[in-house]
């Protein structure tokens, strides 16, 4: 079994590096430039979604505000782009508001290492602390979900409303350079297309490693039947803690990456619609499968993008037709009906349930046979 298993990793490994070598090697020769940075920007966004899937599939904790961590990890790289002026100088956008001099919690921007860690660390902790206060009270399911969603209203708000120091409604756009090159220049958004690719695939790699073992059968447990975990000595609060911290670190990286590819952040990263559409993605594409949640990421915003530029008018009736014929027809997203027809993705063994029916209980059926003689 251990050998069986080890090949089953080797060949998920060798997959994963074949279609990162494709991104990188073949796509950029077969789109435009308008097209590669498209592409880039969706990857990003299937960051966001594992993340998703890592909590919501596995977990069973369904997140309507991951929007917040991915508006914050796009803001702390955002704001260390606005700040490569001359020395003295502030954002222009602050001038625009009489602002003399430059807010305090700005000074750290200044320092890309410092950057590079609050991209990961503010969105995480953030999540941690927020997952701390709700899980401990032992709030779940719909509740939770109100309050993450109630938590996107007042980041919202607050970003919306904060025109010195955020720019309001606008966020923070016309990023110049960055360690001497220009932002918007083709070869500096290639290297951020293939970073976004290399950290997908760690991502990829991060969540797989967290959903197998003993941590990913606890985590499908609590999903199931969380008294039950309880009662067996574990306590579900510290794991769903971790896993959702983990999340929103993964969310902030999705989205810095994002802003480096759009050239901009605002506040409708931190909507209501958007944290619901990461849900959509994941739904479309497969709870519970890490796959399954890039192929939604990407086929959802690549339908949307095609449907807005043939169907201007009518591409929304489009989009919300997907998601109801996903939902009637494909309960278990696109991915979850490929295993269900035992058609291999990965060649990778479906998880087991946390409580396997008395059929398939082999003490049940020795003793069956038993009674039979």
């Amino acid at each position: 079994m251990r050998r069986k298993g080890g090949r089953l990793i080797l060949i998920e490994v060798g997959v994963v590096l074949a279609i990162a070598l494709v991104l990188i090697l073949i796509m950029p020769v077969m789109l435009s430039e308008f097209r590669l940075n498209l592409l880039g920007r969706f990857l990003s966004l299937a960051i966001v979604a594992l993340g998703i899937d890592l909590i919501w599939g596995y977990t069973g904790l369904l997140s309507l505000g991951h929007g917040i961590f991915f508006g914050l990890g796009g803001y702390a790289i955002a704001m260390y782009l606005k700040l490569q002026v001359p020395s003295g100088e502030l954002p222009d956008f602050m001038s625009l508001y009489g602002v003399t001099e430059l807010p305090w919690f700005w000074h750290p921007f200044y320092s890309f290492p410092f950057t590079i860690v609050a991209v990961v660390l503010i969105p995480g902790l953030l999540a941690g602390i927020l997952g701390y206060l709700v899980f401990r009270n032992r709030l779940k399911g719909v509740y939770f979900s109100i309050l993450t969603q109630a938590a996107t209203i007042v980041f919202f708000n607050f970003f919306n409303g904060q025109q010195q120091l955020f720019n309001g409604t606008n966020g923070l756009i016309d990023f110049t350079t960055l360690f001497g090159t220009t932002v918007s220049d083709a070869k500096t958004q290639f290297v951020f297309y293939i970073l976004t690719v290399v950290f997908l695939a760690i991502t990829y790699g991060v969540c797989r490693w967290l959903t197998s073992g003993r941590f990913g059968r606890l985590l499908i447990a609590i999903r199931d039947d969380e008294s039950r975990v309880r009662f067996s000595g574990y306590d579900p609060t510290d794991f769903k803690v971790v896993v959702f911290a983990v999340s929103g670190a993964i969310a902030g990286i999705a989205g810095a990456f994002y802003t480096l590819q759009s050239g901009s952040v605002s506040p409708r990263a931190m909507d209501i619609a958007f944290s619901i559409e990461m849900v959509i993605w994941v739904a479309v594409g497969g709870r519970a499968t890490l796959i399954g949640a890039i192929v939604g990421a990407l086929l959802v915003n690549y339908a949307r993008a095609f449907l807005s530029e043939q169907f201007a008018e009518i591409w929304l009736f489009f989009q919300g037709a997907l998601f109801l014929i996903v939902v009637t027809v494909l309960p278990d997203g696109i991915v979850g009906w490929l295993r269900s027809q035992n058609i291999p993705l990965f060649n990778r063994p479906q998880q087991i349930p946390t409580y396997p029916t008395l059929e398939e209980d082999a003490q049940v059926q020795h003793e069956r046979q038993n009674l039979r003689n």
